[in-house]
């Protein structure tokens, strides 16, 4: 099985055009990696290698999200998601898919898939120098540099919220309330708790699902107006719908997935996805 680097990126600008090559890749400084990527049907590890330029932190632009430079024809314009090819990732994606998968377990692997998927989400984080007294020696060690919080939609978000508070256990979390209108299919909020003035310097929007991006997007957009100067997404399964929508509304924030899925059916569900993630976690279906 080939393997590539544990994240992809995944970009696309425009069509192929002059200085491209044959599958409308750009040069971008001539670096390249082969990774294995999820998208259209294609999965993680299936087999299926691309070649992909990589991009350097200084080519990032705010919020942690790449500057696009880059370009794939699968993909929409202005399109950009981080895809998770990490192999305790995929596998556990596996077992959270499995129509068998009861809410117990189901619970367990969302805990443990926020665990890592904000382990990969936060490598970009600031470090500032501590000095630290150890048994033997003083040392200038490091520490986190900019303080987080978490913002998971309910009430799918919820079950992201323990794993990732796992690693950083000194974040804040707030909670958002946004339920879908199954007829239209549009966002309604229904529950804000965030406080008056921003107190943290990144904050990671939880939801296991990024389906039509409504609900992101409207997350996103409540965010800013409250004056959050950082944000990323952190899900489990999008759709390319959803992230095109969220990247054409707010590009500077960043998306990281386990997997991207083929489409969303005529109800809105990712396919083949997981089904509903809120009623498999809390057993209510």
């Amino acid at each position: 099985m080939s393997r590539g680097h544990p994240w992809t990126l995944i970009i696309a600008t425009r069509p192929a055009s002059a200085g491209s090559d044959s599958l409308g890749r750009a040069d971008a400084r001539g670096k390249s990696m082969s990774v294995d990527y999820s998208i259209g049907g294609l999965g993680v590890g299936d087999g299926a290698t691309h070649s992909h330029p990589t991009l350097s932190q200084r080519e990032r632009g705010a919020g942690g999200a790449p500057t696009p430079n880059t370009q794939h024809p699968i993909l929409w314009e202005a399109m950009s998601a981080y895809v998770s090819g990490h192999p305790l990732i995929q596998h556990k994606l596996h077992l959270l898919r499995g129509r068998a998968t009861e809410p117990k377990k189901f619970r367990e692997l969302v805990r443990e898939l926020g665990v890592l998927l904000a382990y990969e989400a936060t490598a970009d984080l600031t470090l500032a120098p501590v000095a630290v007294e150890t048994p033997l020696a003083s040392i200038e060690a490091s520490q986190l540099g900019e303080r987080v919080g978490l913002v998971p939609i309910l009430r799918a978000g919820l079950g992201m919220v323990e794993g990732v508070w796992e690693v950083l256990p000194m974040a804040e979390v707030w909670h958002i309330g946004l339920y879908r209108d199954e007829r239209t299919l549009r966002p309604v909020e229904y529950y804000n708790k965030l406080p008056v003035q921003p107190t943290v310097d990144v904050c990671l929007v939880l939801d296991p699902m990024l389906a039509t991006g409504g609900s992101a997007v409207a997350t996103v957009d409540v965010l800013k107006r409250w004056g959050a100067r950082r944000i990323k997404f952190v899900g489990i399964i999008a759709a390319p719908e959803g992230v095109r929508r969220l990247a054409e509304a707010h590009p500077d924030v960043a998306i990281h997935v386990a997997a991207v899925d083929a489409h969303l059916n005529e109800h809105g569900y990712i396919v083949p996805g997981l089904g509903d993630a809120g009623d498999r976690i809390f057993g209510t279906k």
